[in-house]
């Protein structure tokens, strides 16, 4: 990691689904092991205690954009000079069933539990599990190790239609703080990880910010735009992770993923992106993105609590 034990610890985590199981039964509710194992601030602890590390260390809690707020974060624990690099991770595990009942009931999955992003046919997302970690750093010499957020801005809604509504206005002012950030122009994004749950409602909303602050000027190439939770489910908490890997995954091999289950584009979000003057290509296969500076990441929770960061691409091996 570098650094020695100058390293933080963020960890995106929620809902600790163990902790009532252990309330179930006797014998782990009893245990020496119980408070500490139920406890979500625990989590990054844990990691910092067996890890010998001694940098800034917190477990954030914004539902499903837990994780890319601990990214956030961590790098700017590295660039405030907090510590010399930092370890940004997110996991979500669904052990019982009672918040997906809970998300049936508000209509919120998909009743053929697929997360069909952007598409016509969309119908709500699909939950899922999902674990994964990254190396914030600044020093180039760790870029083999990890990642550097160009730039990454977190915001919160604010008053919309309700407390899980989305709000457009307050995308678009987190996307275009989170390129400010980042010393770049909309043009020098090259593909898009869209938050993207497949759900009529939040799906227009995003692509019309997407379009607003990518868009707006034209570009001399397009925008690739896609979503990892097509392909992998929701995996809520942990899911900007999961954006993040993706989109680092984009900009090492210039090839972005394809699009699962996108076969006729929402017309709503067709209407979003009319009269926009650059172009948008929602891949249904791999394609090339070759001489692509940076991509950049969405994931919003529906505390209202929002978050966008611009990923400069690593030295490509071989390319």
């Amino acid at each position: 990691l570098g650094g020695g034990g100058d390293v933080g610890v963020f960890v995106g985590i929620e809902r600790p689904d163990w902790a009532t199981v252990q309330s179930a039964v006797p014998e782990l509710h009893s245990s020496v092991y119980a408070t500490t194992g139920s406890t979500v601030s625990v989590a990054s602890g844990r990691l910092s205690f067996v890890l010998g590390l001694q940098g800034p260390c917190v477990s954030v809690d914004t539902a499903c954009s837990s994780a890319l707020v601990a990214a956030y974060n961590g790098s700017h624990a590295v660039r405030s000079a907090e510590c010399i690099s930092a370890v940004a991770s997110g996991v979500g595990l669904k052990l019982l069933p009672y918040a997906t009942l809970g998300a049936a009931a508000a209509g919120m999955l998909s009743i053929d539990g697929r997360c069909k992003t952007l598409d016509a046919r969309a119908n709500g997302y699909a939950r899922s599990e999902g674990v994964g970690a990254m190396v914030v750093h600044t020093d180039p010499a760790l870029a083999s190790a990890g990642s550097e957020l160009g730039g990454s801005s977190v915001r919160q809604d604010g008053r919309s239609a309700s407390l899980t509504a989305p709000n457009g206005s307050a995308q678009r002012t987190l996307l275009v703080a989170a390129l400010n950030r980042a010393s770049l122009a909309a043009a020098d994004v090259g593909s898009a990880e869209a938050h993207g749950t497949g759900t009529a409602l939040g799906d227009p909303t995003e692509a019309g910010s997407l379009a607003a602050v990518y868009l707006a000027r034209g570009r001399p190439s397009p925008l690739v735009l896609g979503a990892a939770k097509a392909n992998i489910g929701h995996s809520e908490a942990a899911s900007g992770m999961m954006g993040l890997v993706r989109a680092q995954q984009a900009l090492r091999t210039a090839t972005p993923s394809g699009n699962a289950h996108l076969r006729v584009l929402n017309p709503l979000i067709g209407s979003r992106l009319q009269g926009a003057s650059g172009r948008v290509l929602m891949a249904l296969t791999p394609q090339g993105l070759r001489d692509v500076r940076a991509g950049s990441v969405s994931s919003f929770g529906f505390s209202g609590t929002i978050a966008h960061a611009v990923q400069e691409a690593l030295e490509r091996a071989g390319l």
